[in-house]
């Protein structure tokens, strides 16, 4: 078809967001993502395995060029795009705006091999108005911003491959490091250390009540006969005084102090007003964004950037990756206007307000984030289309963007001292303060959150206090010692790791969900709440870092990696000669590859010793930590250490207490009369639980067999458990019942059981699982009460009734599973318990078919990734260099081939 227009983009999503904007000549689809990406090694085909890409699959001596294949589970996807090319006469490429979308729209030119003009179009924001502007200003790939995204991805690569294997062979198997992830673990742990490390000052102060005028206030001791009365910001972390020009009093001078004051004649001294202004908060940008949602809707970071996503792709939000606050002309003029629109003409400033990045490599040209459009939908308008998290964050978003435009709040801050002579002579002085908002400006719309730190902060909200003036009298109507102990500093929670990290420059903004997603995963990180909770593995981890490659987890080192990879960006720097410093070495870094060549040196058992004091040692074992300290006779004693147990909890006292609750080895509770097995109580990593001795076989098996095991409910103790208990609970899971499923010849008998998990107590039937309320039930529910219980709509995991299936279909005819349409995150899909489909552009619920629920279920089959094979050969992938960059330096030792015409 003449003038036919292929665009193609990231997500289904976004696809069809943008395909109602256009005209019929354009046929929008989606790559999902990276279509290419550099192999495993062992995928890398037989004849490469033995040659130059044979490590990383990056050719470190030709000038790092990478070798990139199709991923196996986008080939079927690369056709369609292939297919839909070759009826087009113009490509347009409209992935997302930043490096990462330009790496993908590169990739998608090297594999298509485009015969008909590409045009690169971009915007920020997915609105009718924002796609015609970006059909009119179309450019070319920028391949200074693709040279940057290489850069960090060989980067990562290089860096991964080299220090994970030391970390299998003197740690533990299976553990990564990263560029980014490593030194937020290190973060993580260097506030535990300093927990660890804290002790603990007690100091006293009075608090008084007070009334003058008719109003009664509070005030806090401040000074006893002119010299300020210490608070917790005085202390050290050792529990020393750091302030010389303070007093601290302890408990009987406190006591005595206010026994003086009893009866006293208070006075004002003196009264400060000054006035109080406060400014509104910048737009979001990712890094913002991700604290913020933290803070006030308990979101982690993952879950943020996967609902802005959505958000963005259906057209409510401009994009969501950014480190610029700035807002456009068009998004200022909206955000004035609905400000003036809901709270007056007096709610913004005469001028607009302007916001800079503080970051030296902001995202290139992005605006902040904020609602879609020139002109913003407030939240009740799309409250009929969105739902749950996703309305939740667009009305943050929509918040803050219109209070970013307001006017500032003002009022005024007075600071009131009251004195009196104690009994014995001493002069007592009490301060207080207030702050009174007399004009609400911005804060009429939003106001920002704050991470909890170790001290109260003073709070902006109206605090009034009476009219009085210096020599007043002021009576005094109670005064009471008060003790308190000073805070170690607070555990990092997302939001707060996430601006550790932006404040040192490490990593980008973009990056930080999936980071916190990988050191949780990898068992380094555990969360309390919303607390980061190191483990000890992190702890070992970190040590092997720190004591062997320093530099790659030294947190200015890597704040400047990220500017030079910045620097490749801006064509200030050059991508080749900065990978051959970084890996071969330079005058100011020894090299990556040097310094992973003796590993030999690392004594495995020292990084993995953590001396803990009193002759006990905490030691990162294969099965998890565990103390151990060598008795008087001479006999090592250990103990594992509860997952339950934070680093900082374990003291010298508790790691002894482990050790002698275990030391005497385990409790036997007698012989199981059907196995003749020994039964024991243990206390192990996960708790207490009671296990079975199986007995020695001669010969021994290949395949040893496990012992049963069982751990004890919530109110069992392993001091006390019975044999009979144990044996109840080693029977575990308990047959409930049998029922009968299904009609004529397919019906068939199902148990239902009943057994404990890792969630808690819960019934069985097939696949279907329910929560019980309480660990007793587990022996105690009848057949006809767990029917009762199936007999009520699931429910899910915050207690809601799950939501019914939109359609229901008959049985798979490749599976024999049956079929039903569900509502899921990213939309409809088909599902027989086992695959999902999403439904494609087209189908709708109302009239989809069985036939073509169980199409798609075949075609998401087909098109799961293939079991491991080696890719077909191919020459690595190469790039022209960007136009008016500067020439790119070759290695020493072999200049690169030439690169692939593309321009």
């Amino acid at each position: 078809m003449s003038g036919r227009k292929l665009v193609i983009v990231e997500s289904p999503a976004k696809a069809r967001t943008i395909s109602s904007y256009l005209g019929p000549e354009f046929t929008v689809e989606a790559s999902v993502g990276h279509i290419r990406d550099l192999p495993q090694p062992s995928e890398l085909p037989a004849e490469l395995k033995k040659g130059p890409y044979k490590k990383f699959a990056i050719d470190v001596e030709s000038g790092f060029e990478p070798y990139y294949v199709v991923s196996p589970d986008k080939k079927k996807k690369v056709a369609e795009l292939r297919k839909a090319l070759k009826d087009a006469d113009e490509l347009y490429l409209a992935t997302d705006e930043d490096r990462e979308g330009e790496a993908i729209a590169w990739h998608l030119l090297e594999e298509l091999k485009p015969k008909v003009p590409v045009k690169r179009m971009v915007f920020h924001e997915i609105t009718r108005e924002a796609i015609e502007r970006a059909l009119e200003n179309t450019r070319e790939v920028d391949t200074r911003l693709v040279d940057a995204q290489e850069t960090r991805r060989i980067l990562d690569r290089l860096y991964g491959y080299e220090i994970s294997p030391v970390l299998w062979r003197k740690v533990r198997q299976g553990l990564s490091a990263g560029r980014v992830q490593s030194v937020a673990t290190r973060l993580v742990v260097d506030r535990e250390r300093e927990r660890m490390a804290f002790i603990a000052a007690e100091y006293w102060d009075l608090a008084g009540e007070f009334a003058a005028e008719g109003q009664a206030f509070t005030a806090k001791l401040s000074a006893v006969d002119g010299v300020k009365v210490a608070s917790g910001r005085d202390f050290s972390d050792a529990g020393k005084l750091k302030n010389t020009k303070v007093v601290a009093l302890d408990q009987p001078a406190a006591e005595s102090l206010a026994a003086g004051l009893d009866g006293a004649d208070f006075a004002v001294r003196s009264v400060e007003t000054k006035p109080y202004t406060r400014r509104p908060a910048a737009p979001f940008t990712t890094s913002t964004l991700q604290q913020e949602a933290s803070r006030k809707l308990r979101l982690s970071a993952n879950s943020t950037m996967r609902t802005a996503q959505a958000l963005y792709e259906n057209g409510y939000i401009t994009y969501m990756r950014t480190d610029s606050p700035a807002l456009s002309g068009q998004a200022i003029s909206a955000a004035r206007r609905q400000a003036t629109e809901l709270y007056g003409a007096d709610a913004i400033p005469e001028k607009p307000r302007f916001y800079g990045s503080r970051s030296k490599g902001a995202q290139e040209a992005h605006e902040a984030i904020r609602p879609a459009g020139d002109f913003f939908r407030t939240p009740g308008q799309v409250a009929k289309e969105l739902s749950g998290d996703q309305l939740k964050l667009y009305d943050l978003i929509w918040k803050r963007t219109v209070a970013s435009q307001m006017a500032d709040a003002k009022g005024s801050t007075a600071t009131l001292r009251l004195g009196a002579e104690a009994a014995d002579g001493r002069a007592a002085e009490f301060s207080t303060s207030g702050t009174v908002i007399t004009f609400r400006g911005f804060l009429a719309a939003y106001e920002e959150g704050r991470d909890a730190g170790r001290y109260d902060a003073k709070s902006d909200g109206e605090a009034r206090l009476p009219q009085v003036k210096e020599g007043d009298a002021v009576d005094a109507q109670g005064i009471e010692a008060e003790g308190h102990v000073t805070n170690p500093p607070p555990r990092y929670t997302e939001a707060s790791l996430v601006k550790s990290l932006e404040d040192l420059g490490i990593g980008r903004p973009s990056t930080y969900a999936a980071t916190i997603s990988v050191i949780t995963s990898r068992g380094y990180v555990e969360r309390r709440g919303q607390a980061l909770v190191p483990t000890w593995l992190a702890f070992a981890v970190t040590r092997l870092l720190e004591e062997n490659y320093g530099s790659l987890v030294d947190y200015d080192f890597t704040a400047q990696m990220e500017a030079d990879l910045d620097a490749i960006a801006g064509g200030e720097a050059q991508r080749v000669e900065w990978l051959t410093g970084f890996y071969f070495g330079r005058d100011d870094h020894e090299g990556l590859k040097r310094l992973v060549e003796d590993t030999g040196d690392i004594d495995a058992r020292a990084i993995n010793t953590i001396d803990l004091g009193g002759g006990i040692a905490l030691r990162v074992g294969r099965y998890g930590p565990y103390v151990e300290t060598t008795g008087e006779d001479g006999e090592l004693k250990r103990a594992s250490v509860p997952v339950d147990i934070a680093p900082d909890e374990l003291t010298v006292e508790k790691a002894a207490e482990l050790i002698e609750k275990q030391a005497d080895g385990d409790r036997a509770l007698g012989t199981d009369p059907e196995t003749g097995h020994e039964i024991l109580a243990k206390v192990g990593r996960f708790g207490p639980y009671v296990t079975e001795v199986l007995p020695e076989q001669d010969p021994a098996p290949k395949k040893k067999p496990k012992p049963r095991t069982a751990s004890l409910f919530k109110n069992m103790s392993p001091e006390t458990v019975d044999l009979e208990t144990a044996l109840r609970l080693l029977s575990l899971p308990r047959v409930v019942g049998t029922v009968t499923e299904g009609e004529g010849e397919d019906a068939k008998e199902v148990q239902i059981t009943a057994q404990n998990g890792r969630y808690g107590p819960y019934l069985r039937k097939g696949t279907d699982s329910r929560s019980l309320t309480s660990e007793d039930q587990i022996f105690e529910i009848t057949l006809d009460e767990a029917l009762e219980i199936y007999a009520q709509p699931k429910r899910g995991r915050g207690g809601a009734a799950a939501r019914p299936p939109l359609a229901e279909f008959g049985n798979d005819p490749e599976t024999g599973k049956p079929v039903v349409v569900k509502d899921g995150r990213f939309g409809p899909y088909v599902t027989d318990g086992t695959t999902n489909a999403s439904l494609r552009k087209g189908d709708e619920v109302a009239t989809l078919t069985e036939a073509r629920a169980f199409e798609l279920l075949a075609d998401r089959r087909a098109a799961a990734p293939a079991k491991k094979k080696a890719p077909a050969k191919k020459a690595p992938a190469k790039r022209a260099p960007a136009k008016n960059a500067p020439a790119k330096k070759t290695t020493a030792k072999k200049a690169p081939a030439k690169k692939s015409s593309k321009e």
